[in-house]
């Protein structure tokens, strides 16, 4: 899409909710990013709300590269029209974490293509499309009801084999997607926390962090608890 009337009325409703004197505040947060507006998410949903499902309005939105729209757009994307190439292509531009997370929840979770991409980034290098992988596991662990037990377990193999990954932003993703699989059921409960024995043991201080992390919350009693009402 062009420059047009409808992507000039987002982007007015956009500027409207700017704050900019909370743009220091977020980027201690590590939310930050070139062109930041300062948008709140509730704002930003409420934007979405107002402008609907419109995928070509979304892949405008993404086009300006302010990290604000870009929320804006993952909220309005229609994810079964989102191509191979586009997700490869906004996965590649994440430099914030939030942009990356909310566009896993809100856009890339619904796609036909989510389960082949976390198999596909979850192997890349660059920081982003690794956390963009594990992010979107964690995302579908608890929103995607139709897969089974084995799906998850699988996908513990690549949490496993990324648990040494020193960089910040994608050890939290691998530990988020760890501990949000072992929370789904008890037989994956009890998956997780072999995984998360096994990595203990890898070495490395990112996978003792990642391991003794999860292991602490799936392993405590307010989790067992609920799994344990669940089978009843």
């Amino acid at each position: 899409m062009p420059d047009t009337p409808r992507l000039q009325t987002a982007l007015a409703l956009i500027h409207q909710q700017a704050r900019p004197a909370e743009l220091a505040g977020m980027a201690r947060f590590g939310i930050g990013g070139e062109g930041r507006l300062g948008l709140s998410v509730p704002a930003m949903r409420g934007i979405a709300h107002t402008l609907g499902r419109e995928h070509a309005l979304a892949l405008a939105l993404w086009d300006t590269g302010i990290p604000d729209a870009r929320i804006v757009a993952a909220l309005v994307a229609e994810p079964a029209k989102l191509t191979s190439k586009q997700m490869d292509d906004w996965a590649r531009s994440f430099s914030t974490w939030d942009v990356c997370d909310q566009t896993c929840l809100n856009a890339f979770r619904d796609s036909p293509l989510a389960w082949r991409k976390v198999k596909t980034w979850s192997a890349q290098r660059q920081e982003f499309v690794r956390r963009a992988a594990f992010a979107l596991l964690a995302t579908l662990a608890v929103h995607d009801r139709q897969a089974d037990d084995a799906v998850f377990i699988d996908a513990l193999q690549r949490v496993e084999a990324a648990a040494g990954d020193e960089r910040n932003f994608v050890r939290k993703a691998v530990n988020w997607a760890l501990r949000n699989i072992g929370k789904r059921n008890g037989v994956l409960n009890r998956a997780a926390i072999e995984a998360a024995e096994r990595i203990r043991v890898q070495g490395s201080q990112s996978a003792r962090w990642i391991a003794c992390d999860a292991l602490r919350e799936l392993q405590s009693a307010a989790v067992q608890t609920r799994l344990q009402a669940r089978r009843l």
